[in-house]
């Protein structure tokens, strides 16, 4: 293992998904070593991000790791935290990341009752897989972080080499994080849809390309509006041009 002091961690990545990777190339670029990687639904994209790291058990990557990112569907993070404090593999003064909207530190507790350092950090973009593309965005976007007083400049600085500018949630706080995270995200895309059918059943052909520069332009407009005091957005009976 690394030495902890000189800033340089071991990074294990359990999660294989769109999210893992990207976080582990991330954490990579900003000079810490790659311990290891749990298989997942396409392992050759994962070669393809990280070329040569290992593919090994959930459990293996805890025990090889100082820091341990947890980057896994919503429904499964308890239950793996779980089931690797009943194998053993937590270790004490062991740094635990997760990435889900949702959670506080709170979920981590049986890494915590095992000695662990539990941290939250929740990069307020949508992951494609797409390592090029997400590291671009994430040196754009903002990072929500959570953790214990003592450790919250730890899970700020892996916030920054991530490439985001960390903004601290309240525990209790999470759950309507999520929520406005969530409701920014389902409506976006279902609004673009929707309008992409509209346009297809007209016989628009690229519907994409015909709603890119729109929906990119109202969508600054709208986050320019949203951020000034006392700002209501438009009325009902504004026009598109209006």
């Amino acid at each position: 293992m690394s030495d902890m002091r000189d800033g340089r961690l071991g990074v294990g990545i359990i999660g294989a998904g769109r999210v893992g990777p990207v976080i582990g190339a991330a954490l990579a670029g900003a000079g810490h070593a790659l311990t290891g990687i749990t298989s997942g639904s396409d392992d050759d994209r994962v070669e393809a991000i990280l070329p040569g790291l290992p593919l090994l058990a959930p459990e293996e990557v805890a025990r090889r790791s100082e820091l341990v990112v947890l980057a896994v569907p919503h429904d499964q993070l308890e239950g793996l935290v779980a089931g690797l404090a009943d194998l053993g593999a937590w270790q004490p003064g062991q740094l635990v990341l997760h990435t889900d909207p949702a959670y506080g530190t709170g979920v981590l507790g049986p890494a915590v009752k095992c000695g662990a350092i539990p941290l939250a950090i929740h990069p307020a973009i949508t992951f494609t897989g797409a390592s090029s593309h997400d590291l671009h965005q994430l040196a754009q976007a903002y990072a929500a972080v959570t953790a214990p007083a003592p450790v919250l400049p730890i899970a700020q600085a892996l916030a920054v080499e991530l490439g985001c500018e960390p903004v601290v949630v309240a525990e209790a706080d999470r759950p309507t994080y999520a929520e406005a995270i969530a409701t920014a995200t389902e409506f976006s895309r279902s609004i673009v849809q929707q309008s992409a059918a509209l346009l297809s059943s007209v016989g628009v052909e690229n519907t994409g390309g015909y709603l890119s520069a729109l929906v990119r332009s109202s969508v600054d407009q709208a986050l320019a509006e949203g951020t000034r005091p006392g700002a209501d957005g438009l009325g009902p009976d504004a026009t598109i041009d209006g």
